[in-house]
């Protein structure tokens, strides 16, 4: 199994960054859209390292198709054909009141965002004018200045962020891959994430050998009492962070914890985190998350997604983890 780090750092030194982390014995580097661009650190990470790069996840609702399909081909080329162009939608109070976008049927609106942006870059390497026509958006005019022509490394990857059966089983219809939201367990992905992969793949006629699945992972790392008490807190930030979400009480109600989560949405609407915290038991953080040492997660990891994915992504919140860390986690989980 090949392991994904996110790539956290000022812009300035994502480079060199990049590069400590590669050196650290991981497959590929993804970023997350927060506080700052998604794109660029990938920009400056291509010219600095081989590894495989990824969006985890660009939000793909305010953007146009034609915007996400020039950066995935720029980043493509960029770094030799090892970009793949990851999408999700997140809520309705991000996106209508801080992209300042619209806000409908998040589903369908992705479907149709990700299936225009493989028809415009099918476009360009087919060397055709895009025919896409949905209901959303349309693409059907490319005069050649504006084409760039085949891609050298072929058309990059689109994958979409899900959670839901609606929205995994749209990514199984129209993507070429699946990136399973961090918020999850081995029993949801299990009896909700895989069987809606299945139901999606059937309408699209392709089978699981022809679809990617990216789980992703929060980790609780480290090898002493402290170091796995500061990593135990840091998930258990996002955890709670995560659990306040409705749409996220599916994976919780998946335990039997589903009251959980509108008593941390009240928490946090009263801006009393460290309640918040206390809410997530240690039942709760084992089944969300991966905690021990390295080699400890790499096992739990393996056990949970091994006979269903090929690669991971792995999210190490709220503390420090050291590279040699990384790096024995990215040994143990390669063997």
């Amino acid at each position: 199994m090949k392991l994904d780090v996110q790539l956290d750092a000022p812009l300035e030194d994502s480079a060199a960054r990049a590069r400590e982390l590669v050196a650290c014995g991981v497959d590929g580097l993804f970023t997350f859209e927060g506080g700052h661009d998604v794109f660029l650190p990938l920009a400056l990470a291509a010219q600095a390292v081989e590894a495989d790069l990824m969006t985890n996840v660009a939000i793909a609702l305010p953007r146009s198709p034609l915007h996400l399909a020039h950066m995935a081909y720029d980043l493509h080329t960029l770094s030799g054909g090892r970009f793949r162009l990851g999408l999700g939608a997140q809520t309705r109070p991000h996106i209508e009141k801080r992209y300042g976008a619209t806000w409908s049927r998040p589903a369908a609106r992705m479907r149709e965002t990700v299936a225009a942006v493989r028809a415009i870059l099918d476009a360009w390497e087919s060397g055709t004018a895009p025919d896409f026509r949905g209901e959303f958006t349309t693409h059907t005019f490319m005069p050649p200045m504006f084409d760039p022509g085949p891609n050298p490394y072929g058309r990059p990857e689109v994958c979409m962020g899900a959670l839901g059966p609606v929205m995994t089983r749209t990514a199984a219809e129209v993507a070429d891959g699946l990136l399973v939201m961090p918020f999850n367990t081995a029993r949801h992905f299990r009896e909700h994430t895989l069987p809606a992969v299945d139901e999606g793949l059937k309408r699209s006629g392709r089978t699981r050998a022809e679809f990617a699945i990216h789980p992703q992972v929060i980790v609780a790392t480290g090898r002493t009492p402290d170091e796995l008490e500061r990593a135990r807190k840091g998930a258990r930030s996002l955890l709670a962070f995560y659990g306040s979400t409705p749409a996220y009480r599916r994976v919780l109600d998946a335990h039997g914890w589903g009251e959980t989560q509108p008593r941390l949405n009240a928490l946090l609407k009263a801006g009393e985190t460290a309640a918040m915290n206390s809410l997530i038991t240690d039942g709760m953080a084992a089944e969300l998350s991966v905690h021990g040492t390295p080699e400890e997660c790499a096992e739990q990891i393996l056990e949970r997604f091994g006979d269903h994915a090929d690669r991971v992504c792995c999210y190490f919140p709220g503390y420090e983890v050291s590279d040699a860390h990384i790096a024995d986690l990215a040994a143990a989980v390669a063997s």
